[in-house]
């Protein structure tokens, strides 16, 4: 087990148990009150652990679902109806989602929580925690948190309202996108005097200076899109703070992936070099499931002990390590990046025919003929035995219409899977062990390459080019670039961000988000930014649908 400030924060308020009092969502009430709780230094301390834990809650799962199956960086088709999930896969990679879609209705109100969390908390702690630098510090820290959830919501849905208070829920009007930006800037200098510089374990999952200026960075890079005003230079001078601070530095190509497996953390090979602002998770604690890290992902790694696998189509993907798991994988578009035989990166996908840990040994798969192929082989109960092979392409072989491959083993290997956030198999539930990173010092490195070509100014003796050889110099065996354009700095984010949940941020800064991939056709730039989703007008009267929806 993982040991974090946050999860014994996490556990002192028995699991999180709270939930937002934000006027767009839900209203709700807790038990946590200034006459009870908290009354000391350390129960300070752990007053902030409902924030973090709010924070944690839908990132991996819902939050990576729309963030990548709205790109062409993932897909989750139906197999045999599972997954259909009534239909929000397939809006999301048709661009035809609307405000009733479940990711849409489900992120809104994460982030919501994660605010409302924030404002109760700061107003508990204002009556009852005393004025000084620690009180300072946990405000900074609370600030920053609803800053990225602020930023989340900006980047999500464009205009939305602005809410600082607990307790009042007077219904308030969308705040222009620019109102927004301009509103988390200063919150995020207002908090960074006050933030930790420290690295270590204790600050691990918290926020410090770097994470704060991490965000600066995004959102300055962003910022001609958000508000129609370049602030290239600003980027450079945020990514600069971090790079200054010599406190992080680009993994080493041994170390790449390795920072995202279960052992991941403060002290592990590539997460130590490079994580600026992370979100632990531990299968103890969380009530939560890192889809991205693990089941729903694919693992074909049987154990040693075993031959070849025996199952019929429509396996249980939770009787895990035993069968593949779910079907999420990416698009033959996305995976083209990856064409660089010396690249660290290639091998963070399953590709092509499949062994066992040995390397060697074909992993085989015995079923029928009608379990392999139900269109070929239509009720033939001949029993089967292929070795495993993941193909590219998904085919919607059993109906276009409800966005389904089939249930066969055809349907089940279609499409190469992410294993980026390697799973663990010591887990006995979905729950992994793989803490998520937010802002990575790679991203820093190459935000300031691009921001550099998008007409920035160089500094520190860095260009655009020697920046992005440095991060190639530690990813890929091949020779160094010669030559750098934006079109390439967008390839090598999509090489390395894979499966980080930050590629539909990236295709929309490039102008490819109107693009074409999979099934895909629709060019509709108002999708841009997703709807107000139906609980939060159903909540807050004051609130306008976006333009289109």
């Amino acid at each position: 087990m993982k040991n974090r400030l946050i999860y014994i924060a996490a556990s002192l308020m028995a699991a999180g148990a709270m939930i937002s009092c934000h006027k767009i969502t839900v209203k709700a009430t807790s038990e946590l009150t200034p006459d009870i709780f908290p009354q000391d230094s350390s129960s300070f301390i752990t007053a902030t652990g409902p924030v973090y834990v709010a924070l944690r809650g839908n990132v991996a799962a819902e939050y990576f679902f729309q963030q990548t199956y709205s790109t062409d960086e993932g897909i989750m088709p139906a197999r045999g109806g599972n997954w259909y999930d009534g239909g929000q896969n397939l809006e999301m990679h048709y661009h035809t989602w609307t405000k009733d879609n479940g990711y849409v209705n489900g992120n809104w109100t994460w982030l919501s929580t994660i605010i409302g969390t924030v404002n109760q908390q700061i107003s508990i702690l204002t009556r009852t925690q005393p004025a000084g630098a620690a009180r300072d510090q946990s405000f900074a820290e609370l600030k920053m948190v609803r800053a990225l959830a602020y930023y989340f919501m900006m980047d999500n849905w464009g205009n939305v309202p602005i809410d600082t208070l607990y307790g009042d829920f007077t219904p308030r009007d969308k705040s222009p996108r620019a109102d927004v930006f301009n509103f988390i800037e200063s919150e995020i200098k207002a908090a960074i005097p006050n933030l930790s510089t420290t690295v270590s374990k204790a600050t691990y999952g918290r926020f410090t200076q770097w994470g704060a200026y991490a965000l600066l960075a995004k959102m300055y890079l962003n910022a001609e899109y958000y508000t129609g005003t370049k602030r290239y230079d600003d980027c450079i001078a945020a990514c600069d703070k971090i790079v200054g601070s010599s406190k992080f530095s680009i993994a080493p190509m041994a170390n790449y992936l390795k920072a995202f497996y279960p052992s991941n953390g403060p002290d592990a090979a590539g997460s130590k070099e490079e994580f600026i602002f992370a979100i632990p998770y531990d299968p103890t604690f969380s009530n939560t499931f890192p889809f991205r890290s693990a089941n729903y992902h694919a693992r074909y790694d049987v154990p040693r002990s075993m031959g070849s696998v025996s199952k019929g189509a429509g396996y249980n993907y939770f009787n895990i390590p035993y069968t593949p798991g779910g079907p999420a994988s990416t698009l033959p578009e996305f995976y083209a990046n990856f064409n660089d035989a010396g690249d660290i990166r290639n091998k963070q996908w399953l590709v092509g025919k499949q062994t066992l840990p040995d390397g060697v040994t074909p992993l085989t798969i015995t079923t029928t003929k009608a379990g392999y192929d139900a269109i070929a082989f239509k009720g033939d109960t001949t029993p089967y035995t292929y070795q495993l092979e993941l193909t590219p392409n998904i085919v919607l072989r059993q109906s276009s219409t409800s966005f389904d491959c089939g249930n066969d083993e055809v349907a089940w290997n279609m499409g190469y899977r992410n294993i980026k956030f390697y799973p663990d198999a010591t887990s006995a539930t979905r729950d992994q062990n793989n803490d998520i990173p937010i802002f990575r010092y790679s991203d820093i490195v190459l935000m300031k390459a691009e921001a550099i070509l998008r007409g920035g100014t160089a500094t520190l003796g860095q260009t655009a080019l020697s920046l992005a050889n440095d991060l190639r110099a530690n990813r890929t065996t091949s020779p160094a670039w010669v030559t750098i354009t934006l079109d390439s700095i967008y390839n090598e984010r999509s090489r390395e961000f894979a499966w980080e949940a930050w590629h539909r941020n990236d295709m929309i800064r490039f102008g490819k988000y109107e693009g074409k991939w999979g099934f895909k056709t629709n060019a509709d730039a108002y999708r841009r930014v997703f709807p107000i989703p139906t609980n939060a007008l159903a909540v807050n009267p004051k609130l306008t649908q976006n333009t289109g929806y």
